[in-house]
């Protein structure tokens, strides 16, 4: 069962709680940490995009079309719609000879108020590539393009594209195939649900490329690197996981999915992290993340205080006032 992993309160009052369930693994994929179940089933969501970048290595569709490394990472990412993110995605589409048609995650603005806004107020549409799933798509489009798959179909299961994905998703995960429940994730792609005790030894691996079989370790390790060189693809300014990747300087690679999941790899040290909010509040994840890296020291004190304003959060009134704060309140069991 969940337990509660953060409490709101306004002035002497807890007015809100969320639970969730939290579980880490060590090099052997063994349970070395948690909260809650450690098998509960859920969907990976976006945090399953580092592999999925990592079956586009796989493919040899990265050296094939000469994409670089910030373009790799973009492809891992959820990204904001940023200029910068914008100008990779339509990079990577040009190199494979595609265009923005091609993408079929649908037209949005960013997931990011600021960035839509400043869109809004230039009069700016709704675009494809604006979103934030638009990196992964292309990168699903270089596995078509290099293989002569169908690039029309590229989001069907049955796709060979996918099917590739599914099996380096499995691999990771330590799951048979078969056993990986198949969804539609909110960008039309295919969503795979499995115990989250799986998804974290699929980032301790992702971090620490030694418990990996040979024809993976270096792609995994280019996504890694990819990653961590350039947080800044992952989400945007001032975004969560790319704050987190920038401050820990390349010891920590994390990726946030909807609806409340949250997964990080410590590099060097064999331990992977997986976190699914019961109520799939994102909001309050950050501090849940934080203070499960704080209880397993893999942050310091001085990487927290820069981390503070996610770590504790001030809930203010219209006046301004803070009247309140979201913070975590659990200890993990060993």
């Amino acid at each position: 069962m969940s337990e509660i992993l953060v409490k709101e309160t306004r002035d002497p009052v807890v007015e809100n709680i969320h639970r969730g369930d939290i579980v880490v693994v060590n090099g052997e994929g063994e349970k070395i940490a948690y909260l809650g179940d450690p098998d509960k089933l859920a969907y990976m969501r976006s945090a399953a995009k580092p592999f999925q970048a990592c079956a586009v290595l796989e493919s040899g569709a990265i050296d094939y079309f000469g994409l670089t490394e910030r373009e790799l990472a973009v492809i891992c990412g959820s990204h904001y719609a940023e200029e910068f993110h914008v100008l990779a995605v339509l990079s990577i589409l040009y190199k494979i000879g595609l265009d923005e048609r091609y993408l079929q995650c649908g037209p949005s603005y960013s997931i990011s108020s600021k960035v839509t806004m400043d869109y809004v107020k230039k009069g700016v549409e709704k675009k494809n590539v604006f979103h934030s799933c638009s990196g992964k798509q292309a990168g699903m489009l270089a596995i078509a393009a290099k293989e002569g798959f169908d690039a029309s179909t590229y989001l069907d299961i049955n796709n060979p594209v996918q099917q590739m994905i599914l099996d380096v998703i499995a691999y990771f995960a330590e799951m048979d195939r078969e056993k990986i429940i198949i969804g539609v994730d909110g960008c039309g792609a295919p969503v795979h649900a499995m115990p989250l005790i799986n998804m974290a030894k699929a980032y301790m691996k992702l971090a620490n490329p030694s418990h990996v079989d040979e024809k993976y370790v270096a792609p995994i390790r280019k996504v890694a690197m990819a990653m961590t060189g350039y947080p800044e693809m992952i989400a945007g300014t001032g975004a969560f996981d790319t704050e987190l990747m920038k401050v820990t300087r390349g010891r920590l690679v994390a990726k946030l999915g909807s609806d409340g999941v949250y997964c990080v790899g410590a590099m060097r040290k064999d331990m992977g992290i997986a976190i699914k909010m019961e109520d799939g509040n994102v909001k309050v994840l950050p501090s849940v993340v934080l203070e499960t890296l704080k209880q397993l020291e893999l942050i310091n004190h001085e990487e927290l205080e820069e981390l503070k304003h996610f770590y504790t959060m001030n809930i203010k009134n219209s006046q301004g006032d803070k009247i309140g704060e979201i913070k975590p309140d659990f200890k993990l069991n060993h």
